[in-house]
């Protein structure tokens, strides 16, 4: 495990990604107790996320896109927020949602093609997933620029893959955020794809962070597989954004051990040799060794989680399918104040079909 203490290199900031097993300085390590629940949600994040993919390949989900190998980047940053900061996700965001409040039914009613899974308690500040490329990171900017104006103190997180950084929301993003100062984490979880595109054919650079210096704000590169790394970056991030100092860049390298979505084959773009040396570096195994040397955590500690944690999934997935079937018509609620006429003809067309009329 890395030292989390911030170290500056040709302007952007490495943390924990020079000398991963670099021992850490007792001063910032996060109390036992915190460190322990973060790993409970590591853990917790993992199993929620083996089990949807089951789910989908049975036909009780539709299409997912899988995190694991993402927890430590995905729970360290969310644990950085206040409850009032509000997280703008991308679709393979749904740990980092889970931890900073949304209910695991509606994660699942959402996979589920339901709108009520964007439905969440009123007191959770989580926008919901974007899934088109980027979108989500002018509307992170926008959303903090507004708590700017009103003078109170909530930031605003964005997450964002390296594929995103290829769109022109990236670029319109990060230059409004740096002109006007505003209070929000750009936070890049760098794994390395882009469905089957490379890092390399994203950028000509060698990293995420470094393009911050082209908006004059700051970039911090950080080890993804780290959790108190991560943790570390994105609570300075945090800190400065709320003292009214700007905006920062994350970038946080890490790595998807699976297929973009459930609808992708990644044995077809990557080498099992790469796959495998990157479940070497399993952020949750690390993260336990860590607990495990300080006498935090044992075998019964394990076990019992594991427990815990089977159940607490069976039950929202459970109240998930106690729900209704899905109503097709949905698709074109929500959109319009007032339906086009063409979406209207094609609302008629499909309610018809659907009554078993047929318009062929």
């Amino acid at each position: 495990m890395s030292e989390p203490a911030l170290q500056s290199k040709d302007g952007v900031r490495d943390v924990g990604v020079q000398e991963a097993e670099a021992p850490r300085k007792e001063a910032n390590i996060p109390p036992k107790e915190q460190c322990v629940e973060m790993y409970r949600w590591m853990v917790k994040i993992r199993a929620f996320d083996q089990r949807c993919v089951r789910l989908q390949r049975q036909g009780r989900i539709g299409t997912y896109a899988p995190l694991e190998g993402q927890e430590a980047a995905q729970v360290g940053s969310a644990f950085a927020l206040a409850p009032r900061d509000m997280m703008f996700p991308t679709y393979r965001d749904h740990g980092a949602m889970a931890v900073h409040g949304v209910p695991l039914e509606r994660i699942l009613l959402y996979w589920n093609g339901r709108v009520e899974g964007t439905d969440y308690p009123q007191d959770v500040q989580v926008f919901p997933p974007a899934v088109p490329i980027g979108t989500q990171i002018p509307h992170a900017v926008g959303y903090a620029m507004a708590r700017q104006y009103r003078g109170d103190t909530g930031i605003a997180l964005g997450y964002f893959g390296d594929g995103a950084t290829s769109e022109g929301d990236f670029h319109e993003g990060l230059n409004f955020a740096a002109v006007f100062r505003a209070p929000v984490v750009l936070f890049c979880q760098n794994n390395q794809y882009a469905i089957s595109v490379p890092f390399s054919r994203q950028t000509a650079t060698q990293t995420v962070a470094e393009k911050a210096a082209a908006y004059g704000i700051e970039g911090i590169r950080v080890d993804g597989n780290d959790l108190l790394a991560v943790y570390a970056a994105t609570r300075h991030a945090v800190e400065k954004a709320r003292r009214g100092e700007g905006p920062t860049l994350i970038e946080a390298y890490t790595y998807r051990f699976h297929s973009h979505t459930t609808a992708d084959d990644h044995t077809r773009y990557r080498a099992a040799e790469e796959v495998e040396l990157w479940k070497s570096r399993d952020p949750i195994r690390r993260f336990r060794a860590f607990l495990e040397a300080r006498r935090w955590w044992d075998d019964q500690s394990e076990r019992a989680l594991a427990d815990e944690v089977e159940e607490r999934i069976e039950q929202a997935v459970q109240t998930m399918e106690q729900w209704e079937a899905v109503n097709p018509a949905d698709m074109f609620n929500h959109c319009f104040a007032d339906l086009p006429e063409a979406l209207r003809e094609q609302e008629e067309e499909l309610s018809e079909v659907l009554r078993g009329g047929d318009r062929s």
